[in-house]
């Protein structure tokens, strides 16, 4: 359940989500100025509204008057409005859509509902940025999508205790990037080798093939199938850079996991 939970964490990614969304106000007869029930409506709405973004304001007047005078008092109530949320700083979109309709729509019979300026918006979700797990999760997937059997793929952020096999805490998103994309790929068998930096000489105690183990039963633990998984420590018999390093950054990069592909 905890793994499912932080799986899920890590691809979870929120995008903007728009929803539209339609505010209706009301005039009195024959007129365009916001009255106190239209007032307040607006007032209340701006207030618990959130990240809106106004789409279109569309104006309509009832059946009395002739068409070119409704056109105009629709017109009016439609730049009421719009004025009224722009002295507010509501969000407008660049290209928004606004319209008097005068008495040309489907008409209630109830006369009172067609004296109205309808605002149709939308409630903008902020995007949350991807967290940095998840990025690194997408790379490790687009990069094995990319690789050939025999290709070799270093793992990112594998840290461990000096001189020893024991994994830091700050390995484990890493570590569950790994058995998400094995997860994910059914098929995909991989060796997880093991390398160290700095000494010039073979090491007593193989810390390289201990830390590949140890990546090697987080998996198992994890119920991966072993006949997917094997692990082999090289020492320093493979270094990026020649020993002794010259640099600390040197130092890291040799001291380094990474996975081959044996089947993909």
């Amino acid at each position: 359940m905890k793994l499912k939970l932080f799986y899920l964490l890590l691809l979870f990614n929120i995008e903007k989500i728009s929803a539209q969304e339609k505010l209706e106000v009301f005039f009195d007869y024959n007129k365009y100025d916001i009255n106190m029930a239209a007032n307040q409506k607006l007032v209340d709405w701006v207030a618990a509204s959130k990240n809106i973004e106004v789409q279109k304001i569309h104006g309509f007047c009832d059946w009395k008057g002739s068409n070119h005078y409704n056109d105009t008092l629709s017109w009016n109530r439609v730049h009421s409005v719009y004025d009224f949320l722009k002295d507010r700083n509501v969000k407008i979109k660049s290209d928004y859509e606004i319209k008097g309709f005068g008495k040309d729509f489907e008409q209630s019979k109830i006369q009172s509902e067609n004296r109205k300026v309808t605002v149709v918006y939308e409630i903008i979700k902020e995007v949350v940025p991807k967290t940095k797990e998840a990025i690194m999760l997408e790379e490790l997937n687009a990069t094995l999508k990319t690789s050939n059997v025999g290709d070799i793929i270093k793992l990112k952020n594998i840290y461990f205790y000096n001189n020893s096999p024991k994994l830091l805490p700050k390995s484990k998103p890493v570590l569950y990037e790994l058995l998400c994309v094995m997860n994910d790929n059914p098929k995909l068998k991989i060796e997880i080798q093991g390398h160290i930096c700095c000494q010039t000489v073979l090491e007593q105690y193989d810390v390289s093939s201990a830390r590949a183990r140890a990546v090697w039963v987080f998996l198992i633990q994890n119920k991966i199938n072993r006949k997917r998984i094997t692990y082999k420590g090289f020492g320093t018999t493979r270094p990026v850079h020649q020993i002794p390093e010259q640099s600390e950054q040197e130092e890291e990069d040799n001291r380094r996991v990474e996975i081959m592909i044996i089947e993909n």
